[in-house]
């Protein structure tokens, strides 16, 4: 029988650790484990014990190399279980094991055959090794070793090849996952969560360590490397500057992803990779023909604001516990709900006059500002505005299909397509669902997509955004919501691209097949990847070039975009063209098997047994069969723990529900449910507020209408869970008042003293002033915010003439050219608003006015930015 370590029994005899403070059975929220992570009885660490990095990094494509050192310190054989996220458009493609002197290849089979295989092995006392995906994302796997026996080493390598984004400044990101956040489970959902049996040990303590070395290759040039960790200084190793290697200098810190931000020289400039495909396989199949990827970057012209009015703009926020943490894991930066409300301001007052809007919160429950969209005007702007400052994370888990469904189930507004943003900082275990939601819908609207920092789903927010033919951003580290959230508003103003072909030019006797769909959706200064297998006569050499062209509309204006390339394909043993070629297809394919299509299942196991890209359907299973030591004791499971947290966050179920009765239905104080948050974390990227039962906690306690005396919970929404009833510990009389008993001078710490509002950024509180049309009312607040005096602002007017909303509109104009040009990406459409309302109404006096502007100011702003 396994022991399955991690889980949310309560602890044995054998195992718990002394409570502290006054009440026997509730943990001191503050006490932190002393040792690390999942340990046995004889208080030895769990089996990994380093994991080794290799990265090569060819423009915008990765092949990753990732081994797993593990050694068996417990007297009997061990199961290790290793819990991985990769991004859900990776595509991992080998597997081996390195037991002693004995290396076991893994091979890909079908999935069932392939755990059968392994269950068999584990029976019989061989060594095995098993690698499969987890849950419906497809972005986490996991990877057990089986029967290692006492006192053993095993190296597990596994290889993934991912492409990689550009972002808006031009640099291509590589990440590295270090941590992941757990699964929260909707209300019902009966299958399990992968995660929720991993262990967590303080920050500082993990028994294993952490190397990466990368190689950059790009026949375009490398400029720098950016980390948000420790690197070692850049090395070319070709003297055009083609080649360079780079490697961590420390061992990053645990509580962020690591992020390389490659910068070349020429980042936007389109580029084909053709590559053989492997001699061994038959001719015409998806390996045994050459693949080409090609990379364009369309140039479409920007939507200019104001042009037109229309448009349904839908903004749903997670507004999870998670979302109180910081954004890049350090106290010092803005908590994700306070950026994520600064981002609705600037998206609030960016958009055009005229158009329809609402904004929704998700969590255990979900609300919305108004019963259906509203036409966006001057009071209902305003009315948004003050209800934006209200928000709190404060609704519990992490619910998005119900919201998705009322949205969808709201009329649309004729005349005004629909797009929809979605920002989160978690993952669901429902994913498939939530995707089939938005794809059942996507003939009515875009779906914008943001996942904030590193425990989101890529498969959630990478495919709504694909299902509803609109674009995913992630924000993790010291990336800021707004430009990215600005850069996707830019693209929802677009009009719409239609009329998308694709043509290729080749020799006689050379066909292209496209692999995939194909572009569907396109944007300004987002790339167009394709993937096509040729077939065909092989080219001479030096000679055969070849062609493809991308043909568009928008409105009445045709567009084309052509690349030539050559016909001499590249020779390798890694095929990264060809396998992301494969996991490209396989994301539809697998999509269609969710709808029980069995041609496409047939077609998804062959390309993923032909290609060696494992999907849902397949796994890789290793065996050693020449292993021949037998099991002389009972197996145990350890799971590698993954994240930094306090002892309350192994706080028992019952025990946390417990502390949520408190009594006989008697209401947890909201400072309370803060603070007990706050006593859960011991990392603040590791948002213990999702845990299971801290999400519980929050769902039953601070989601729903709960009386006592004179305070009141109001309820959320209409679709809360009743309270729950008076719960104890089995063989325990009910909990009362344990809670003031544990958090005592917490809580009236926390009444005395409430939490500080976060500072306003001076970019904000001039924007934040605009009115809905793009002016500027003059009054004393908005002095203030220009550094200046009123008495100035009004005295230095150029006439008496010249209308007070013009005059103030020229200065907030002139400043944010002369003070925030930093951050132009998050005020270029408001701005551009603000220009068009002011050329329409100052006449003569503009000139006049930016003269006075400048000198008031101290700026020297050109009569261009008016388009003078």
């Amino acid at each position: 029988m396994l022991e399955v370590a991690g889980s949310r029994a309560p602890p044995s005899s054998a195992d718990a650790k002394p409570l502290t403070g006054e009440d026997a059975g509730i943990p001191d929220p503050g006490a932190e484990m002393t040792s690390c992570g999942l340990l046995t009885r004889f208080n030895k660490p769990v089996p990994l014990r380093s994991s080794s990095v290799t990265v090569l990094i060819r423009g915008f494509v990765a092949d990753v190399g990732c081994e797993l050192l593990y050694r068996n310190e417990e007297p009997g054989p061990v199961e290790a279980v290793f819990i991985f996220p990769v991004d859900t458009e990776a595509a991992v493609y080998a597997f081996q094991a390195r037991l002693g002197g004995t290396c076991i290849q893994a091979k890909l089979q079908e999935k069932k055959q392939a755990q059968e295989l392994y269950g068999d092995a584990l029976a019989g006392g061989q060594s095995s090794f098993l690698l499969q995906q987890e849950g419906a994302g497809g972005d986490v796997f996991s990877c057990s070793l089986g029967n290692l026996p006492p006192g053993e080493e095993a190296a597990l390598t596994l290889r993934y090849i991912c492409e990689l984004s550009l972002e808006p400044d031009g640099a291509t990101r590589y990440v590295l996952p270090a941590v992941l956040r757990p699964r929260y489970t909707p209300h019902r959902w009966d299958r399990a969560d992968v995660t929720q049996a991993v262990p967590r040990v303080p920050q500082g303590e993990l028994p294993y360590t952490l190397s990466l070395s990368a190689t950059l290759q790009s026949p375009h040039g490398i400029d720098r490397v950016l980390s948000n960790c420790s690197l070692t200084p850049l090395s070319y190793t070709a003297g055009n500057r083609t080649s360079a290697q780079v490697s961590l200098a420390q061992a990053p810190p645990w509580d962020r992803d690591v992020e390389l931000l490659v910068y070349y020289a020429e980042p936007h400039k389109p580029s084909a990779v053709l590559e053989a495909g492997l001699p061994e396989a038959e001719p015409g199949s998806l390996m045994g023909n050459p693949a080409v990827m090609v990379t364009l970057l369309p140039s479409l012209p920007e939507a200019v604001p104001g042009q037109s009015p229309a448009g349904e703009f839908i903004f749903l926020l997670d507004r999870s516990g998670s979302m109180r943490c910081p954004m890049d894991g350090q106290d010092r930066s803005p908590k994700r709900i306070d950026s994520a409300k600064e981002t609705l301001v600037l998206l609030l007052k960016s958009l055009p006059l005229g158009c329809y809007f609402n904004i929704y919160g998700f969590g255990s429950c979900f609300e919305s500002f108004y019963p259906q969209s509203v036409g966006y005007t001057q009071q209902t702007m305003a009315e948004s505005l003050q209800r934006v400052q209200q928000l709190q994370a404060d609704l519990g888990g992490t619910k998005i299909l119900e919201p998705l469904q009322a949205i969808y189930r709201s009329p649309c507004q004729d005349g005004h397509p629909r797009q929809l943003f979605v920002f989160t900082d978690g993952e669901v275990t429902n994913t498939r669902d939530i995707i089939a939601e938005v794809q059942r819908h996507q003939g009515g609207h875009r779906c914008f997509s943001f996942g904030i920092g590193a425990g989101a789903s890529t498969a959630l927010v990478k495919g709504i955004a694909r299902a509803a033919g609109g674009s995913a951003e992630f924000i993790t580290g010291q990336d800021r919501m707004q430009p990215k959230a600005l850069q996707s508003l830019k693209r929802a103003l677009q009009p719409a691209v239609t009329g998308i072909s694709l043509s290729w030019d080749l020799p006689p006797r050379m066909e292209a097949e496209l692999l995939g769909r194909g572009p569907e959706v396109i944007f300004p200064g987002q790339r167009c990847l394709i993937y096509a297998q040729l077939r065909g006569q092989p080219q001479p050499p030096d000679t055969a070039v070849g062609c493809v062209t991308l043909q568009y509309h928008i409105q009445d204006q045709t567009y084309k975009e052509m690349l030539q390339f050559p016909l001499q394909p590249q020779d390798g043993d890694r095929l990264p063209v060809h396998r992301l070629a494969a996991k490209s297809l396989l994301l539809e394919l697998e999509e269609a098997v969710g709808a029980g299509s069995e041609e496409d299942r047939r077609r998804a196991l062959e390309t993923s047994l032909s290609s060696g890209v494992v999907c849902s359907l397949t796994a890789y299973v290793g065996v050693d069969t020449e292993w021949r030591q037998p099991v002389q004791r009972p197996l145990v499971r350890r799971d590698i723990p993954l994240a930094a947290f306090k002892a309350a966050a192994r706080m028992p179920y019952t025990q946390c529900l417990s502390l949520m009765a408190c009594g006989s239905h008697r209401p947890v104080p909201r400072c309370a449910s803060h603070e007990f948050s706050a006593l859960m974390s011991a990392s603040p990227l590791e948002a213990r507020e999702d845990h299971p039962s801290m999400e519980l906690f929050e769902d039953k306690c601070m989601a729903c209408t709960v009386r006592s005396g004179p305070r009141t919970l109001a309820p959320r929404a209409q679709n809360c869970p009743p309270p729950p009833p008076p719960i104890a510990e089995p063989g325990k009389p009910p909990v009362k008042g344990q809670l003031r008993k544990v958090l005592g001078t917490r809580l009236a710490r926390c009444r005395g003293k409430p939490e500080r509002a976060p500072e306003e950024s001076p970019l904000l509180r001039l924007v934040s002033l605009q009115n809905a049309d793009g002016s500027w009312d003059l009054d004393p607040r908005l002095a203030a915010a220009l550094g200046v005096s009123e008495t100035d602002a009004r005295g230095r007017m150029p006439s008496q003439d010249v209308p007070p909303s013009i005059w103030a509109t020229v200065l907030a104009v002139v400043w944010l050219h002369g003070r925030a040009m930093g951050q132009r990406d998050e005020w270029e459409l408001l701005e551009a608003k603000a220009v068009g309302w002011v050329r329409g109404q100052a006449g003569p006096w503009l000139s006049e006015c930016l003269e006075a502007a400048n000198a008031l100011l101290g700026l020297n702003i050109g009569p261009a930015v008016f388009k003078l």
